[in-house]
């Protein structure tokens, strides 16, 4: 069984030609929770409450505590380092227990909570996850699972062996239109795939990329802990540049354009076409080939554009894959077939097959079919997958029953592996990457060995 054969069972409750007629309504259908979960009159009794703690609980993370607790979730207890940043969940769970060192609350925490959120920047997913799953409680983990090759691996396999439930925040792997993506290439719709395009326009716009550390050193704001914010990573001094919004763009604490969206965008080939761990990867940062800056990476930041080249091979029946990432600016051309007026959306994907093309937005919007007269054969193709109550319902329901949610690490860990391998081509950049996916290492670079796994900060452990 391949690490996607656990999410392609069960047959789907929803007509395929009802769901093309009417899409908004099945969509609005899609978000309607169980009454075992939510309880009686809104209210969720006692005995059914998931008792759940949060692990920085300000920007995304704020939001994925907010919504299990609308799920019903009782919110125990909060921990975030940046007093400010977090204000808005403190404030809204006046009676939840606050800290600032995650350690300290799922020690203290440990017989009063279930479940775990984790929304802190990469770089400090791996170490809170851990401590939570190593804890025995199930984990909600925003994107990317890790910062790192070596911490994904790792926590995945800790997942696995305690078996708690688990998600990833890639929200989209929950969406129908990520169901026919599978269904319709499984049917071959498009035909044989041998060519993908995933891009972004992320990078640069949300923060800052091609860029030097800062020089000068502002005082610690009273109300952040610069100390336990940097967690594994070495010490550096405090700067705006990095907290509380612009941490994606450095090597140390984010994973760039394709570690932020490459969750979101590269799941749906992942799942589609079964890849699998990829053979090699090459990074380049610009469309000619050339690279910015004469011929060596930013060891700060993340390069303003890349293209990255990943070569998928052979899955029994299925042919080879090359599968190729644009961000800053960068984006595949727009299909010859593709209807005067349109264009491809800001964050996407491009499948192309011996065919027809298909495309579709970051999360698994609907797909689109080029040319549209597939339209009718897609029509006709029976509904296969079970489809989702909700990603966020998927993990609160499974954190009750046991039941894995899609996004469960087991998938998910692999897929970060992928994205994270990208990653780390950006380092090498113009180098083709052989890689050994059950050994984790380049064989052709060993050097990257210690980017694959980081040394921590003296007091940190996974």
């Amino acid at each position: 069984m391949t690490q996607h054969d656990s999410i392609r069972k069960s047959h789907a409750r929803y007509s395929r030609r009802s769901f093309i007629a009417t899409t908004s309504a099945a969509a609005a259908g899609l978000t309607v929770v169980a009454r075992h979960v939510l309880g009686g009159e809104g209210q969720t009794p006692p005995s059914e409450r998931l008792n759940v703690a949060g692990i920085g609980v300000g920007g995304m993370g704020g939001g994925d505590i907010a919504t299990v607790a609308r799920l019903g979730a009782n919110v125990v207890a909060l921990c975030d380092v940046d007093e400010v940043r977090a204000a808005g969940s403190f404030n809204g769970f006046p009676k939840a227990r606050k800290y600032k060192d995650f350690r300290i609350m799922i020690e203290k925490e440990a017989k009063n909570i279930d479940a775990v959120t984790v929304g802190t920047p990469d770089h400090i997913h791996a170490v809170a996850a851990m401590a939570a799953i190593r804890a025995g409680k199930h984990v909600y983990v925003q994107k990317p699972l890790t910062h790192s090759l070596h911490e994904c691996r790792v926590l995945t396999k800790a997942a696995l062996d305690a078996g708690v439930v688990t998600s990833m925040g890639n929200q989209g792997h929950a969406t129908e239109g990520a169901r026919l993506t599978n269904e319709w290439i499984q049917a071959g719709i498009i035909g044989e795939v041998r060519e993908v395009h995933v891009w972004s326009d992320r990078a640069g716009h949300l923060w800052k990329q091609g860029i030097n550390r800062p020089t000068d050193t502002p005082p610690v704001p009273a109300t952040l802990d610069w100390n336990l914010w940097l967690g594994p990573v070495r010490e550096r001094p405090y700067h705006p540049a990095y907290v509380p919004m612009f941490w994606r763009g450095w090597w140390d604490f984010g994973t760039g354009a394709l570690g932020d969206m490459g969750c979101h965008i590269i799941d749906h080939p992942v799942w589609a076409l079964k890849l699998g761990a990829p053979t090699s990867v090459e990074s380049r940062t610009t469309l000619d080939g050339s690279v910015f800056d004469g011929d060596k990476p930013n060891h700060e930041t993340y390069p303003v554009a890349a293209l990255i080249y990943y070569d998928f091979p052979a899955r029994g029946d299925l042919p080879p894959v090359r599968m190729t990432w644009y961000d800053g600016g960068l984006m595949p051309p727009a299909p010859p077939e593709m209807p005067a007026g349109q264009r491809l959306p800001d964050n996407g994907v491009l499948y192309v097959g011996s065919k027809g093309k298909m495309y579709h937005g970051s999360h698994g919007g609907t797909p689109q079919l080029l040319p549209g007269s597939l339209l009718e054969q897609a029509k006709a193709v029976p509904a296969t997958m079970e489809r989702s109550p909700g990603h966020y319902e998927e993990w609160v329901q499974g954190c009750k029953s046991g039941k894995q949610p899609t996004a469960n690490f087991r998938y998910t860990g692999p897929m970060t592996e992928t994205i994270l391998l990208g990653v780390l081509s950006l380092r090498a950049p113009g180098v083709r990457l052989e890689w050994d996916a059950e050994k984790q290492v380049v064989r052709n670079a060993p050097e990257l060995s210690e980017l694959i796994q980081p040394e921590f900060r003296k007091g940190w452990v996974l």
